[in-house]
């Protein structure tokens, strides 16, 4: 009987451990993400969690980082409360996730079990052999051990309890300082007056006509026929760089996200796009983009795709880009002049301020892997064709043309004020693209192909 109730006590202690070792407080792993409901007015029930507001709006995170807006007097009395408290609470932190956890520190804890079994067996054993009585209840030796042994159980059972508590309810923060508009407007000064900035307490704003101080589509060997013109890239158009970034909990993949729209404005005003364009190929290996990195999508509108570097040679160590996160792009040096160090998957890292910034360079993904930062998607959009919001906008001017088979382009002049010519090389032979626009924004495009055959079509902006 006395064996028996050895047995009893000691499968109690191990079964208190493992109850002490119990993680996750009501919400286990296998429960996902928890998501709150928002009750409509209408009877409409919105899932997902308060991620900021402004105006009369709230916004709300969704499952994969979809953000859906909500009028707060559109909510039931009682969510419009929790969420004025929310946007109160909010406004009193400046804090964000950390990415990220390091589980190396908890491997440890994969030995609990082990250590568990080993005492259960030399119980087992001791019913049969009354070691348990002899060598470790009557030992002041064996008994010390097999204490010890019990509350290191516990110990490593409740710091398992409170690193994975601290994990789910209570992770790391970081505060990262609001970005100075100055620094900011400084990387932009090189390219003024053809761009224009100004700023308010979240955003810096760029306004641009869409063209580079730079010559363009030389180099293109897979063409879609489609030619650079200016873009109304101002006012409430104009492109917008958080001042206040904040790190996301999980970074945005441009593998698989972001294959429309702006990913990053370089300090030319200029947008940069996924190196990836929208059917998931790499633009620069097949040949769509020109000696600068560009090329010009479906409302004739020019981008970048690769890198812009060669801003590098005016802006010398000041960022060539910002990303829409808000965080900034540099070249290949580090700020301070340095050589470039090792970047992460989203293709930057902190920076001895302790600030984090990307950098481009000429190999894939060029500048942006992933978003570091928190960023607001476009609900009209889904993935990978997402966008980030807020973002300019093109304006089409003529149907959307198709590629031309073959077809390279070799040069690309400006004739007059406000118009080009372009030309490209089909085999042995020639063929022109030649348009200009008046002060009306009316644009006349005179199309000759290889066969010397011209066709002139005029479009009304």
């Amino acid at each position: 009987m006395k064996n028996i109730f050895y047995l009893m006590i000691t499968c109690l202690l191990l079964q208190s451990s493992n109850l002490m070792a119990h993680t996750g407080g009501h919400y286990h792993k296998a429960d996902g993400v928890i998501l709150n409901s928002w009750r409509l007015k209408s009877g409409e029930t919105v899932k997902g969690n308060f991620s900021f507001a402004k105006d009369d709006k709230i916004f709300i995170e969704q499952q994969e980082g979809l953000i859906h807006p909500i009028l707060i007097n559109d909510l039931i009395n009682e969510d419009q409360k929790i969420a004025k408290y929310k946007i109160y609470k909010f406004s009193q932190l400046n804090y964000v996730n950390q990415i990220g956890e390091d589980n190396k520190k908890n491997d440890y804890y994969k030995y609990l079990p082990l250590l568990l079994l080993c005492l259960l067996i030399l119980t087992l054993f001791s019913i049969k052999n009354n070691v348990l009585q002899t060598y470790i209840l009557h030992s002041r030796i064996g008994l010390s051990t097999f204490s010890a042994l019990f509350i290191l159980s516990i110990f490593i059972a409740c710091s398992k309890s409170a690193s994975s508590t601290n994990s789910t309810t209570n992770p790391m923060v970081v505060a990262i300082p609001k970005t100075s508009f100055t620094f900011i407007d400084s990387a932009f000064a090189a390219f003024k007056p053809a761009l224009s900035t100004k700023w308010d307490d979240s955003y810096f704003y760029v306004a641009s006509t869409g063209i580079p101080n730079h010559n363009m589509m030389i180099g293109i060997t897979n063409w879609q026929q489609q030619v650079p013109i200016t873009q109304p890239y101002n006012g409430t158009n104009s492109w917008s760089i958080p001042l206040q970034p904040a790190y996301a909990t999980i970074p945005l993949s441009t593998k698989t996200n972001l294959m429309k729209g702006a990913v990053a404005i370089a300090v030319n005003g200029i947008p940069i796009f996924n190196a990836l364009n929208n059917r998931g190929e790499d633009s620069y290996k097949i040949g769509e983009l020109d000696n600068w990195g560009g090329h010009c999508g479906k409302g004739d509108d020019y981008h970048y795709h690769a890198a812009p570097l060669h801003l590098s040679s005016m802006n010398g160590l000041k960022p060539i880009a910002f990303a829409v996160d808000g965080f900034p792009v540099y070249g290949t040096k580090e700020p301070d002049g340095t050589s470039m160090i090792a970047l992460d998957t989203c293709h930057g890292h902190n920076g001895t301020n302790g600030i984090y910034h990307y950098h481009g360079t000429a190999d894939y993904p060029y500048v942006i892997g992933a978003l570091k930062g928190k960023v607001t998607l476009d609900p009209t959009t889904s993935a990978p064709e997402n966008q980030v919001i807020p973002q300019a906008f093109t304006k089409p001017l003529r149907p959307a043309t198709s590629p031309l088979s073959g077809a390279a382009i070799t040069d690309f002049v400006a004739v007059g004020i406000n118009g080009y010519l372009l030309t490209y090389k089909r085999g042995t032979k020639n063929g022109y693209v030649k348009y200009s626009w008046d002060a009306n924004n009316k644009y006349t495009f005179i199309l000759t192909d290889t066969s010397g055959n011209s066709v002139t079509n005029t479009y009304q902006r």
